[in-house]
């Protein structure tokens, strides 16, 4: 089964948006970079309709310089939803995307069915915090986004699916200033998020790395304690990017949203 290319015109920026599958509504949103592309969505076009957007700034979407902090994000993406036509869609949101599925569900959850929070950010809690982007080298970088660093190893410069190196160049420093401008108003998150999350009515899944070395799993319990109607799936010997490296956490996040 192939994706498909959408495009949406959403207040005069270029949104396009990768779709497969048939079934109920999914939109899934990506984290602070699309470097892992979104092939893990296949796990579940047997089963749902999944809508992957690229948000303004990043992959295949046209930059939006004027979009500054999560609150242009969330109105953004709420104007996507409609512009899609989907009713009351399930919600996934890896890392950035997740801290960006949060705050979607805290303002306007019952637009929603079940939310998925995979390795979320946004919480900044002061006894769990999350890597320091900045300090962290190139070189390094690839251990802190799986624990079998051979995984994403794959979608940097010489890996089976990175394009050439200009081009993945090119993307990230794309999606750098996209990043900042995102970042621009509280940082990679919201010091009032951890309040907001027991407005949120959905039945929600926390999915985490138990390796995670980029955004602490002590980290779940507290998404945990603080959503009302929430469990969690702790996936054993993955990092951050757990879907990637054990295909069977897409399994488990599909059977969430089945049930």
């Amino acid at each position: 089964m192939d994706f498909e290319t959408l495009t949406q015109d959403i207040d005069g920026i270029s949104v396009v948006v990768k779709a497969i599958g048939v079934g109920p509504a999914v939109l899934a949103l990506h984290g602070a970079a699309t470097l892992e592309g979104y092939a893990w969505a296949r796990g579940l076009a047997d089963r749902f309709r999944v809508y992957l957007p690229f948000h303004p700034g990043f992959g295949e979407s046209g930059e939006a310089p004027h979009l500054t902090g999560m609150q242009d994000m969330v109105v953004h993406n709420l104007r996507l939803v409609e512009a899609l036509g989907l009713s009351r869609p399930h919600l996934v949101g890896h890392s950035m995307g997740g801290w960006m599925a949060a705050e979607m569900a805290a303002v306007t959850g019952e637009r929603f069915a079940r939310l998925v929070l995979n390795a979320p950010a946004g919480l900044n809690h002061t006894d769990h915090p999350g890597a320091d982007v900045a300090a962290i080298g190139p070189e390094a970088l690839p251990s802190y986004l799986a624990h079998n660093v051979d995984v994403a190893l794959r979608y940097f410069p010489g890996g089976a699916e990175c394009p050439p190196l200009p081009e993945f160049l090119a993307a990230r420093e794309k999606e750098g200033r996209a990043l900042g401008n995102i970042l621009k108003v509280h940082g990679m998150g919201h010091p009032n998020l951890g309040r907001w999350l027991s407005r949120i009515p959905n039945e929600t899944l926390i999915v985490w790395g138990d390796k995670d070395r980029m955004l602490p799993p002590s980290q779940a319990s507290i998404w945990a304690e603080r959503i009302p109607n929430a469990r969690t799936l702790i996936v054993a010997n993955a990092g951050h990017f757990a879907m990637q490296e054990d295909p069977c956490t897409v399994t488990a996040i599909g059977d969430f949203l089945m049930s």
